[in-house]
């Protein structure tokens, strides 16, 4: 139990303190990536620190204990030291918070907690071979299998359940409590009724800290996280944060610390529906996704003709805050038959949804995440096609400029409207602020002459203040559509977006990064400008020439360690990269991932489990030439992620039904389950080569697993996907596990040959 918990209390800390940063630094995967390597970096940390000392010789349980009750007390004190965080490094309320504070944030406030949890694992090690008399191998392989127990079990009681009815300080809590119990049971051998006393004793301790406690903290840690802003209301989800604000008259909710609406604010909620119903004759079906709650369903319907409105929200929590803050602009969406709200994503929603729309609104945040980049892509245009009717049209917005447009942005642009192109032959872009296009399959659909458009808002007797009469021939003035039209014309070298190759993302990522200071953007660009035949074949030859280095040394011993700790490095990278994989795929596939990511995640934690299993029963029953094993297992490690991607394509060409709800609720989640078990097998064969004498390296050998994946979640988060697409990052993946693969093969020859 307390090496479950290990796994348990560690992935629950991880989701709750990933969700805390998301909020701090208007996550982008960016941040993200930063966050996750910096986690794997103090928990390899901890692991590494903790082998070299000798702390558990008498008494193994003592040192577990002593660290749980620190786990216990550092998830809180983590939590409210992020979101006391952002004051600091924001000299202004609301302003951007760059890759440098990132850094530094993240390595200061998950210092502690991690590295404990990476101490604990080595702890709990020697505790399993001290009590149970199994060798430091045999120990190593058990912990890593039920930590993978714990975290699996822990990933799906936070998703399905605690995320639901509890905020993060309440689920910290939960968490130390259980923790804290663990180590009093460690230190002191209990009766069966001091066990039943010490339940019954922490359930009313956790009862009270739920009821008094953790509110007030939690109270405090947001008013620190949004300090210069008077908050209305406050909600965690199991989506993220939803934050109202109030200054004056006007109130703002954001969602994960992203601005989605203010209210009142006529102008914006006029300009993203009224030219784009104005563009249509008499637009009667409407589908808007996002962008309802602040007053733009209402302006939708003083269009005379619009018989209903499709308002597709995924989160049900956004649509009861914005009814209770918002009641003049969300009033439609309880009070007009007319409107139907659908809880869903809004891929997911057009990919199943039967009817057709004369006018579909696409009002959600510029691409600047790998979740909103779906809504930019091809493959979103042309499910979106398929559900125009006769004469209907896409209108899409992005942020712009009134005046000149910077190389930057115009990139961005012109891939967008390549991609446009790419599926509707008709595409019309009207300037400003904000640039909206339309697109239509048809001929004589769109018009960029305004006086149809001021013509139609006379004949629709519609009442505006912002798209009138006089304002429309401004944006729409001749020289300059003519000029943003020039401006945007694709190049030769315009790439399209597609969701396995995001490439309008990268250019966001530019865009985000040349707010900051220290040139992030020219840093971006410059890599990005690697061709990948250069890339492949470096990082090859690179590996490669480790390799061949390290096959030379002369101990053999020492050669099968490198090749062990090569092995794992290049391991702990591909499953960061199947997991990743997994959940980025599943999302561009089926337009949804929230409801399955605690399955997938879940799933893949057991395939770890499941596979460390495999590899410890292997070591009994096949004890001999561990090595030769290792260098299969790797080559199959090598060939994981085009594979998985390989699999991912046949289920995209999966249409029906039925056939489609299969491959979502069981092939998804066994792809999960397979890609952990490489990993999970490669442990125990890497642990019993690498502790062949003793216990010393055990926590080294942790640490290089976790380094690799530290590795992973930086460069495929901010580099390699947002640049290269999936295809071009599973073979990079590939290539990487080849030259470990060869030294390992190598090696096993060289024993054999001895």
């Amino acid at each position: 139990m307390a090496l479950a918990l290990i796994g348990f209390s560690a992935v629950i800390g991880q989701i709750l303190l990933m969700r805390e940063l998301i909020v701090v630094f208007n996550g982008n995967e960016m941040s993200l990536g930063i966050a996750l390597a910096t986690w794997l970096l103090w928990t390899a940390a901890g692991s590494s620190l903790y082998s070299r000392f000798a702390l558990d010789r008498a008494n193994a349980r003592t040192p577990v204990a002593v660290l749980e009750c620190l786990l216990a007390a550092s998830l809180p004190s983590t939590i409210w030291a992020l979101c006391a965080s952002k004051s600091i490094f924001q000299t202004v309320p609301g302003e951007l918070v760059g890759p440098v504070p990132m850094l530094l944030t993240s390595l200061v406030c998950l210092s502690l907690f991690c590295a404990v949890s990476g101490a604990l694992f080595v702890a709990a090690a020697r505790m399993c071979a001290q009590e149970s008399g199994l060798s430091a191998r045999l120990a190593a392989s058990s912990a890593y299998m039920l930590e993978a127990v714990g975290s699996g079990a822990g990933g799906i009681l936070a998703s399905i359940v605690l995320l639901r009815y509890c905020e993060a300080f309440q689920i910290a809590v939960l968490v130390g409590i259980l923790n804290l119990s663990m180590a009093v049971v460690l230190l002191f051998r209990m009766s069966r009724k001091r066990l039943v006393a010490l339940a019954l004793a922490a359930t009313l301790c956790t009862l009270l800290l739920l009821s008094y406690v953790a509110p007030k903290i939690y109270l405090s840690a947001q008013a620190r996280l949004w300090q210069g802003f008077h908050v209305t209301a406050s909600r965690d989800t199991i989506y993220g944060n939803l934050t109202v604000t109030e200054t004056g008259s006007v109130r703002s909710m954001y969602s994960n610390g992203v601005l989605l609406a203010n209210a009142p604010d006529e102008s914006a909620a006029e300009e993203a529906i009224h030219y784009a119903l104005l563009e249509h004759r008499a637009p009667k079906h409407v589908l808007l996704i996002g962008g309802g709650v602040n007053g733009g369903i209402k302006q939708a319907l003083k269009h005379p003709s619009v018989e209903s409105i499709d308002y597709v929200e995924l989160d049900p929590a956004l649509i009861g805050m914005a009814l209770k803050f918002f009641p003049k602009e969300t009033a439609p969406l309880i009070s007009d038959p007319r409107v139907h709200v659908h809880y869903a994503d809004g891929r997911r929603y057009l990919s199943t949804a039967a009817a057709s729309f004369d006018v579909i609104v696409v009002n959600v945040p510029d691409p600047q995440t790998a979740q909103l980049n779906r809504f930019c892509t091809a493959e979103f245009f042309q499910s979106a096609r398929k559900h125009l009717a006769p004469g209907g049209l896409l209108a899409l917005e992005l942020r712009s400029s009134e005046e000149a447009i910077d190389p930057d942005l115009t990139d961005f642009l012109r891939c967008i409207r390549r991609t446009l192109d790419e599926v509707f032959p008709y595409v019309v872009a009207i300037p400003g602020d904000t640039l909206h296009f339309f697109a239509a399959a048809q001929p004589d659909v769109l018009t960029d002459n305004p006086q149809v458009l001021i013509a139609r808002l006379r004949e629709r007797n519609l009442k505006t203040q912002y798209v009138r009469e006089y304002f429309i021939p401004y944006r729409m003035m001749p020289d300059r559509m003519e000029q943003v039209a020039e401006q945007l014309r694709p190049l030769p070298s315009t790439p399209v977006n597609r969701d396995f190759a995001p490439t309008a993302y990268s250019f966001d990522i530019v865009l985000w990064s040349a707010q900051f200071k220290g040139g992030y953007a020219r840093w971006f660009q410059s890599a990005a400008r690697i061709p990948f035949a250069t890339a492949i074949v470096g990082v090859l030859g690179i590996l490669l020439l480790a390799a061949a280095l390290l096959a030379g040394a002369r101990n053999p011993q020492k050669r099968a360690r490198s090749a062990v700790a090569y092995c794992m490095a290049a391991t702990g990278f591909t499953l960061m990269a199947l997991q990743v994989f997994l959940l980025l795929a599943f999302q561009a596939v089926y337009g949804f991932v929230y409801h399955q990511l605690a399955v997938l995640i879940g799933l893949s934690m057991a395939g770890i489990a499941f596979g460390s299993w495999l590899g410890m029963r292997r070591g009994r029953l096949s004890p001999d030439r561990p090595t030769r094993t290792m260098a299969a297992v790797q080559f199959a490690v090598a060939l994981s992620v085009p594979a998985l991607m390989l699999a991912v394509r046949l289920l995209d060409t999966i249409h029906g039904v039925a056939a489609t709800s299969l491959a979502a609720q069981c092939v998804f989640p066994a792809l999960a389950a397979l890609s952990g078990m490489l990993g999970g097998f490669q442990f125990p064969i890497a642990a019993d080569i690498y502790l062949r004498d003793g216990e010393k390296k055990l926590g080294a050998l942790y640490a290089i697993d976790l380094l690799g994946g530290c590795a992973g979640a930086l460069l495929l988060s901010a580099y390699l996907i947002p640049v290269f697409g999936f295809w071009r990052t599973a073979a990079l993946c590939a290539a990487i596990n080849l030259a470990p693969a060869m030294l390992a093969a190598r090696v096993s020859r060289a024993r054999f040959e001895s």
